[in-house]
């Protein structure tokens, strides 16, 4: 009756779910809202990436345009710049926000950052987490053995830890995008405002991430604690 009857799901799992679906609808709402407002320099998105590679001397990063919306990264491993199409070449304001932040992404790496080298050395047990947890979890509990259920939470755990140690790197990108936007005068002190915004709302999208593992995480041990009674 593990999967049944789960109080847990409906009192931890399903409101950090609901509030994650807010934060994303927030996001998409302020995001398209600062995409049809334009900055008073006319800068694009690809110009203002490059300012902020300029500003921590990191010359061997390429920014190129990828299709879609709100597909921008950084590749470390290429060392490329990807921005969507609504920012790539665009001058709104939540495009030199995004474009900032992920130049901010490439200054880490470049830097060697701390979180950055955390979140890289758990990588590969986080991947093999994310896969084996829960059919290593369903096994244990079918077969009877328990350390096998406990090596499923163990590894999901880790997924929740990567989740954690993300945090830093996405707050500490957001706040590089936004000391180069001022020290520049990228926008005016209004734009910022909105370019914030965009970028808080982008940041809480992972604190929701964060916040649905845990209560999953917290959900796992409940019930298989419960069950032992």
């Amino acid at each position: 009756m593990f999967f049944f009857y789960d109080y847990y799901y409906i009192i931890l799992v399903l409101p950090a779910i609901i509030f994650s679906l807010v934060i994303s609808s927030k996001l998409k709402s302020t995001y398209r809202k600062y995409s049809n407002v334009g900055n008073a320099r006319r800068i694009t998105g690809e110009q203002a990436a490059r300012m902020v590679l300029n500003y921590y001397g990191v010359n061997d990063v390429n920014i190129v345009p990828i299709n879609g919306t709100m597909t921008d990264c950084y590749d470390p491993t290429q060392k490329v710049i990807k921005l969507s199409e609504g920012v790539f070449n665009n001058y709104s304001i939540a495009a030199i926000g995004i474009a900032c932040h992920e130049a901010g992404h490439a200054a880490q790496h470049a830097e060697n950052y701390a979180p950055i080298r955390i979140r890289n050395t758990i990588l590969p047990v986080c991947n093999i987490g994310s896969t084996l947890s829960i059919p290593l979890l369903i096994a244990g509990i079918i077969f009877g053995f328990e350390p096998l259920v406990w090596v499923g939470i163990g590894f999901f755990a880790f997924t929740a830890l990567f989740q954690f140690i993300t945090l830093p790197v996405e707050f500490n990108a957001s706040r590089r995008a936004i000391s180069v936007i001022e020290s520049n005068g990228l926008l005016t002190f209004e734009e910022k405002i909105g370019a914030q915004k965009v970028l808080k709302m982008a940041a809480m999208t992972y604190v929701a991430a964060l916040a649905v593992s845990l209560a999953q995480l917290l959900r796992l041990v409940l019930r298989f604690t419960g069950r032992r009674r």
